[in-house]
This record gives structure tokens, C-alpha cells and sequence, in this order.
């Protein structure tokens, strides 16, 4: 008889959901709108009610799945299957997540992952580090995130390890002041709010010839894509921009890597849709910053699954917890 898993991905506009079988492939996926009024306690009964339709749906029962798994914002208790702190989902208390659904489905597991970890395991499971088993995963997106793999195992630490955004790379005067408090944070630099405000600090330090500085002094609206688009036609802030950010980038990865000594690194997230042009700018200080012998066999690479790493992720996160 077939076996089923679900998989998660939490955020805090939708919640992707995806059935999958025992293999990792998609049966079928779908969203749920995330309710965040009255400090989200309508967010994991519509969970719990999405999934049992679907079971409905497909003329599943129980005993047809073998767990459900669940990337979420916020701190992770693995154990306890809770989660605090997601304040864009308005759970500033303990969120009993593993308790509500077994409530309801008491013999389905249940898991619980940090969702920029459950990206990684994705990417390991399915995506562009299959069969990597030492790897160190970086999303580019509003912030920095990231989830690191080490031997096969995903590397969790006394609970937070893997905030690869939280790396002070930039110790000047000028350094940008992080959401976390410090000052320097790679977040701060190479995420797509990072790379905005780099471009606007530079604009203000140099005089450039360029047609993205003519547009940001017109006070017109620029993203991490209108920076990287320019620099791709050789704008001058452009490059300058993308050569800083990209560079602190080069230099926290290279960190990691010398720490976990990785077979790839792999980057995901909307900044990392720039592509090889990305990759170009950021692999020159990755490598001249490695301790020598860590280079050899080292890749640097794409992500390849998209929005769908954190559901497939999730599902591998009930595989790996199978006794």
C-alpha cells in the first residue's frame, strides 16, 4: 500500500502545502491563505483542516500517511514540536504545533523545522545538492538566510545554527545597522534590501555617470533587480554596487565554508534569480579568502527548485525523524 507524506512551507501571506510519496515527488500542491488575525491561532487549525481534506479528497485515511512536516518562521523547539517568536504570524507566545495536529491525527508524525533549514533539505533532497551530503545552502531574499548540512545531517546546534545573515562582515564606520542589533550583518549587505541600500550609500559617496544614478536622484523606485539589470548593461553604480555587495558575500560564504569545508554552496532566494552573472562576481573573493586546501572540489551553484524547496524540504524533514 502507498504512503503518503505532507509537506509545509509556512509563510506569512500563504502557507504551501504539497503531498508527496515516499520518493519525494509531488502528488499534488496547493495554498492556504495565513489568517493572522487574533495572534494566529486560526493559522494551524486551517492547517490541520487543508489536510484533512485533502486525505478526504484523495480517499486517504490515517494509516495512508506517514507524517506531516512543516517549515516555519521563528524559533524552533524540535522536540517539544513548538514554535515562538514568528511575529509576522502574531505568535509572540508558544505555538503547540506538533500537540494540535496530533490532536486531530494522532499517529501521524510530526515535524518541525526552521524554514531556511527545510530550504536546504530540500535542495539536498531534490534540488541542486542531491546527493551532496556536505553543503551549505544561503537564500538571498528581503533578509539572509541559510541552512547548513554536514555528513548528511542537518547542522542545528543548540537550536539556531545555520544564521548564516547574522555573519558581521563589514566592521567600518559606515556599516549598516542590523534588524538582530549588530552592525555589519551579510543581511545588511547582500539581501535584496541590503543591495538598495548600498546603492544608495554609494550614490551619495561618488559622482556617477550612470543611468540607475540618474533615476535614483530623480527618486524613482529601484530593487535588487533594477541594480543588477543595470549592472548587467555596465552602468556604472550598478557594478560598483554588485562588486561591494557581492564581495562581503564572497567573504562570509568563504567563513562558512572554512569552517564545514563544503562540497557546494548553493544560493537560492529572488537576489540569486541574477544567476551566473551573480556567481561571477562573488567566486573570485570566495576563493582568494579559502584556506587553499578547501577549494579543490568546492562548487558554487544554484538553486534549482524554486518555491518549491521548502514543501519538498518539509516532507524530507518527516523521512529523516522516520525510525
Amino acid at each position: 500500500m502507498a504512503k503518503y507524506l505532507f509537506g509545509i512551507d509556512l509563510g506569512g501571506t500563504t502557507a504551501k502545502i504539497g503531498l508527496f510519496d515516499e520518493d519525494l515527488t509531488i502528488q499534488d500542491q496547493w495554498k492556504v491563505k495565513t489568517d493572522i488575525s487574533d495572534s494566529g491561532k486560526h493559522i494551524i487549525p486551517n492547517l490541520i483542516k487543508a489536510i484533512q481534506d485533502k486525505i478526504d479528497e484523495k480517499g486517504l485515511n490515517e494509516a495512508d500517511c506517514i507524517g506531516v512536516g512543516m517549515g516555519s518562521p521563528g524559533s524552533i523547539h524540535r522536540k517539544d514540536g513548538t514554535v515562538i517568536g514568528a511575529y509576522n504570524l502574531g505568535w509572540d507566545r508558544i505555538v503547540h504545533v506538533r500537540d494540535a495536529f496530533q490532536e486531530v491525527l494522532p499517529d501521524v508524525r510530526v515535524e518541525i523545522e526552521n524554514d531556511a533549514n527545510v530550504a536546504a533539505l530540500g535542495e539536498y533532497a531534490k534540488g541542486a545538492a542531491e546527493n551532496t551530503d556536505n553543503l551549505i545552502f544561503v537564500t538571498l531574499g528581503t533578509g539572509v538566510g541559510g541552512g547548513i548540512i554536514c555528513d548528511g545531517n542537518l547542522l542545528v546546534g543548540l537550536g539556531a545554527a545555520g544564521e548564516v545573515g547574522h555573519m558581521v562582515v563589514n566592521t567600518s564606520d559606515d556599516a549598516f545597522e542590523c534588524t538582530c542589533g549588530k552592525k555589519g550583518c551579510i543581511e545588511t549587505i547582500a539581501s535584496a534590501t541590503g543591495i538598495v541600500h548600498t546603492a544608495e550609500k554609494l550614490l551619495h559617496q561618488g559622482n556617477y555617470d550612470s543611468p540607475l544614478a540618474e533615476r535614483m536622484e530623480k527618486g524613482q523606485h529601484i530593487s535588487a533587480k533594477t541594480v543588477f539589470d543595470a549592472a548587467k548593461m555596465d552602468d556604472a553604480l550598478g557594478l560598483a554596487v554588485v562588486s561591494e555587495a557581492m564581495h562581503y558575500l564572497g567573504i562570509s560564504l568563504s567563513q562558512m565554508a572554512s569552517v564545514t569545508n563544503p562540497e557546494k554552496i548553493v544560493l537560492g532566494g529572488g537576489v540569486a534569480n541574477a544567476g551566473q552573472f551573480m556567481l561571477n562576481f562573488i567566486w573570485p573573493t570566495l576563493q582568494a579568502n579559502l584556506f587553499p586546501q578547501l577549494r579543490e572540489g568546492l562548487s558554487l551553484e544554484l538553486a534549482t527548485l524554486g518555491n518549491d524547496a521548502g514543501i519538498i524540504g518539509a516532507a524530507a524533514l518527516v523521512l529523516d525523524h522516520n525510525d
